[in-house]
């Protein structure tokens, strides 16, 4: 039996992320062994994340560990990972996709359309800022940190009349009855890879690459590519204060990628949807709808 050493940030939903790779490496005849990791995101609660370095605060010091050996593979949310990685890490595992949607958390089950009006709404994306402004231009959108808990507390503190979470997140937490209401991928598309645990690993291990591929739910894999290969396609223009969301589906052999983009303020937004037989080609029209319609101007002007 070959041990893998699973490194993972130390928080209640990383640590579910990184038990649920154990479990199934060790249905694969692996011996799992779990490393908890302290990372720079979970450290700096205080300031938002554009502020300290962006979302890639959240892998770095596993992107570390990777380097030095103490870990054979790194556990993420796949939507922490920025979408652009350097060549010598590789992400070879994806696991089967949780409920990719957004949630809407009040204390009292109100819709969010029973707020009144300066409700002050919590999140901590860009993405969701601006989509939220734009159904809803009476409400105060706000930035908000902090784990799962922590986001509920402040609620219950009110500084917050309500807040946006995953819903990938909360159900794997056994919170699903704190769940108001969901939006659907439509009404807010959600953040590339939202709902997907990825596992990364040194491109020259085989040994990792293989047992990361063993338990990869292709189908899981092939959203996670394709939502990524749009964002890729900016190169590294895209950054934490980036309106960007993109959702990818298929059924049968048709894969459809849906694109949100917009300005920090929501003044001006694009949305692109496309779709066909052949994944790759429906990434590049998407990218080339969203170019066509302004897109590089939004990246622009979000810097």
């Amino acid at each position: 039996m070959k041990t893998i050493r699973i490194g993972t940030r130390g928080s209640q939903l990383a640590l579910w992320q990184a038990n649920e790779v154990s479990r199934l490496l060790l249905e694969q005849g692996y011996r799992p062994q779990i490393i908890a990791v302290k990372t720079t995101g979970d450290k700096r609660q205080d300031v938002s994340l554009a502020d300290v370095g962006g979302k890639g605060l959240f892998i770095k010091e596993l992107e570390e560990a990777l380097d030095q050996g103490d870990v054979d593979i790194a556990v993420h949310s796949l939507k922490d990972v920025p979408s652009i990685i350097p060549d010598r890490f590789v992400l070879a595992g994806f696991l089967e996709r949780a409920d990719p949607r957004d949630a809407w958390v009040h204390l009292d089950l109100l819709p969010i359309t029973a707020l009144p009006a300066g409700a002050v709404i919590g999140t901590s994306a860009p993405r969701r800022r601006a989509q939220l402004m734009m159904r809803f231009p009476q409400y105060r959108i706000e930035a908000i940190r902090g784990n799962v808990e922590t986001r509920i507390a402040k609620v219950r503190a009110g500084l917050y009349s309500g807040i946006i979470l995953a819903a990938a997140g909360l159900r794997r937490l056994g919170r699903e009855s704190e769940i108001t209401s969901y939006f659907s991928v439509d009404e807010m598309v959600p953040a590339a890879g939202q709902g997907i645990v990825a596992i990364e690993a040194l491109a020259g291990n085989d040994h990792a690459i293989a047992a990361a591929q063993s338990i990869t739910h292709a189908p899981s894999e092939l959203a996670a590519r394709c939502e990524r290969g749009v964002l890729q396609r900016f190169g590294e223009r895209l950054d934490c204060y980036s309106s960007v969301a993109v959702h990818a589906t298929t059924e049968g052999r048709v894969t459809k990628i849906s694109a949100f983009f917009s300005d920090y303020e929501a003044t001006r937004s694009i949305y692109a949807a496309k779709s066909g037989a052949d994944p790759q080609a429906v990434v590049a029209s998407v990218y080339d709808e969203l170019v066509a319609r302004g897109a590089e101007e939004l990246v622009c002007a979000q810097r």
